[in-house]
């Protein structure tokens, strides 16, 4: 079983709301980011999503934009994403996911990616802009390296690229609760519980659910009938604010410790 199946398994047995977080990997440069991914394991993540920076982030809204700027100012590339990532993964319990477009993979060559990324410990690979259509060699090579492929579903996704996702991918499935960029909102989408129910009519994969997260209450009400939320903007909004304080560290994982609540913490411990 993979590291992210493990997790996921667990949460499911222990009937609590799943988190994955997301950062931008050199953000606010490349050893205080790597700090905060320690940190956010040790506040107990379940999933740790790394975005590798790149220059035409159209998915993105201004605040991880903002990231992606301020990472690739401090040299950040997905090179040095995946060194950053051999260098903790021997001290971070989590699963770690890598979050790219396709750009950066392609020109690093896939076979090339996907053995380094093996030999860093990466647990999956979510590219955001690869259709599903493509993937099917994209996913034998990560396969084959024991790496998981996460396919990313929104609300318009169709029920045939819902079922080829579920068939395609392993690890789980990354819904997406609203159309257009990503950023905090201060609800949950009215439409996130149906499509998650649609998407569950496909597969028994784990779901997480993401874009627009970000307060506990937001987790608990998107985790009774997803397996787990997705904090990105929020997340990386407090890293921005936090960033030229001696404070960033702590800011962090105190706030992942409050999007988890007090009874859920030290899962990682």
């Amino acid at each position: 079983m993979s590291r992210i199946a493990d997790t996921f398994a667990r949460i499911r047995s222990e009937g609590r709301p799943g988190l994955v977080t997301y950062t931008t990997a050199g953000d606010p440069d490349m050893p205080r980011s790597a700090e905060i991914l320690r940190a956010l394991d040790r506040a107990g993540a379940d999933v740790l999503e790394v975005g590798v920076p790149f220059s035409d982030p159209l998915a993105d809204g201004p605040v991880i934009q903002r990231a992606t700027e301020r990472a690739l100012a401090a040299g950040g590339s997905l090179r040095t994403a995946l060194a950053m990532i051999a260098a903790i993964r021997p001290r971070v319990a989590a699963p770690i996911v890598v979050f790219s477009y396709a750009n950066p993979l392609l020109r690093m060559g896939l076979d090339v990616f996907t053995k380094t990324a093996a030999d860093a410990g990466v647990d999956g690979v979510l590219t955001l802009d690869l259709p599903i259509e493509e993937a099917g060699g994209f996913r034998e090579t990560l396969a084959a390296a024991g790496i998981d492929t996460i396919f990313l579903l929104s609300p318009t996704t169709t029920d045939a690229r819902i079922r080829q996702a579920a068939a395609l991918g392993s690890g789980f499935l990354y819904g997406i609760s609203r159309l257009g960029v990503t950023g905090a909102r201060a609800q949950v989408a009215s439409g996130a519980e149906a499509m998650v129910r649609r998407i569950r009519a496909h597969t028994t994969m784990p779901i997480a659910l993401g874009f627009g997260l970000s307060r506990p209450e937001h987790v608990a009400e998107v985790c009774t009938y997803a397996d787990a939320a997705v904090v990105g903007s929020a997340l990386v909004s407090v890293i921005a604010e936090q960033s030229a304080t001696p404070d960033l560290i702590a800011r962090v994982e105190d706030y992942v410790q409050w999007l988890r609540g007090a009874s859920a913490r030290n899962v990682h411990a």
